[in-house]
């Protein structure tokens, strides 16, 4: 009954969808000073919010009784098709591409979604004729995950009416940690005193302002960098006054966060423990499929790293690092990032 009510539009209840949306298409679907959105705003009655930021990424939300949902996106996804005829005006293309949506959806809610044995998602797919894929991992720092549908227009608007059934059906159980785009960042590396962004198998010298943060975090550091030289330059990155050394490229942030990363550091401080603990429902995008997550942390931070087993009656896993305060440092930044 829900179905055929939520279907044919009349069903009077309140909806969130989420879309993720790369920053460049922003504009397009904005149109003159907001026109397209205020428009799809109007027409649809639908609330539709595009987040703010200098990120790569936006999160569109989408607000409204499931009619007016339904509205927005049959809106988004013809204005999305006639991009795509647009774009193909000026190619040799010769197949149109279908129009791809990613929705965002609260990572407990995709077993709803998938079905025993994948039993509703490829109901899903034959009703409508639509792709549509659940990404096995969390996307970063949340719960959620992407939810790609392709296909065309019609077949995107009937799949987003079967989701919204299957959201509305199966609520989120406990707390959803939403997933919040990041501003783009450029991998920096710092070695001799100097800083450098990477551009393909070189390492180019950076502006004088990133060189000054990592000179004046250097003077901060409890260890003395002892033999330090300045990287060969054009060369194979890695490769200082004859020996290869392993640099390690991370955001700005993190680089700041521990001066003490270096090329040249060969002080060798003595190794601690650190302990930390993580809901058990984060533990599986930190060890990622059959260990591989888990195994890239330990080998891009040189710690070891063990994961306690689940204690009945417990809704946190112990996790224990031990290595050089360098070494720590770093699993804990990438075990936040993952």
């Amino acid at each position: 009954e829900m179905e055929s009510k939520v279907s044919e539009g009349g069903l009077n209840v309140t909806l969130t969808i989420r879309l993720l949306m790369h920053g460049k298409v922003r504009g397009s679907r904005r149109g003159g000073k907001g026109e397209t959105v205020k428009k799809m705003r109007e027409e649809s009655g639908a609330r539709i919010n595009i987040s703010e930021g200098n990120c790569p990424e936006r999160i569109v939300t989408i607000t409204g009784p499931t009619d007016a949902i339904f509205k927005a996106f049959a809106m988004i996804a013809y204005k999305f098709e006639e991009d795509i005829t647009n774009s193909m005006s000026n190619s040799t293309a010769t197949s149109k591409p279908p129009v791809t949506l990613r929705l965002v959806v609260p990572a407990s809610q995709c077993g709803s979604l998938i079905g025993k044995g994948g039993s509703k998602i490829k109901e899903i797919r034959e009703s409508t004729g639509a792709q549509v894929q659940v990404a096995g991992d969390m996307l970063p720092n949340s719960t959620e995950r992407a939810v790609t549908i392709s296909g065309t227009p019609d077949a995107i608007i009937q799949c987003v009416k079967q989701i919204c059934v299957v959201m509305l059906e199966s609520p989120p159980k406990g707390a959803t940690i939403p997933y919040r785009p990041k501003p783009a960042s450029t991998p920096v590396i710092f070695a001799g005193g100097q800083a450098y962004t990477i551009q393909g198998q070189y390492a180019i010298p950076h502006p004088d302002q990133l060189t000054k943060l990592h000179q004046l975090a250097m003077q901060q550091t409890p260890f003395t960098p002892l033999g330090q030289t300045t990287p060969a330059f054009p060369g194979t990155l890695g490769s200082v006054a004859g020996k290869q050394r392993s640099f390690i490229a991370l955001p700005l942030p993190a680089l700041t966060m521990f001066p003490c990363i270096c090329p040249g550091l060969d002080a060798s401080p003595p190794a601690s423990t650190h302990e930390l603990t993580i809901p058990n429902d984060l533990i599986g995008c930190i060890i990622g499929r059959q260990g591989t997550k888990i195994n890239e942390i330990r080998q891009m931070s040189g710690a070891q790293i063990k994961i306690a087993n689940a204690t009945e009656g417990s809704s946190e896993r112990q996790i224990t690092i031990t290595g050089t305060p360098a070494n720590i440092s770093l699993a804990q930044y990438l075990i936040n990032a993952r």
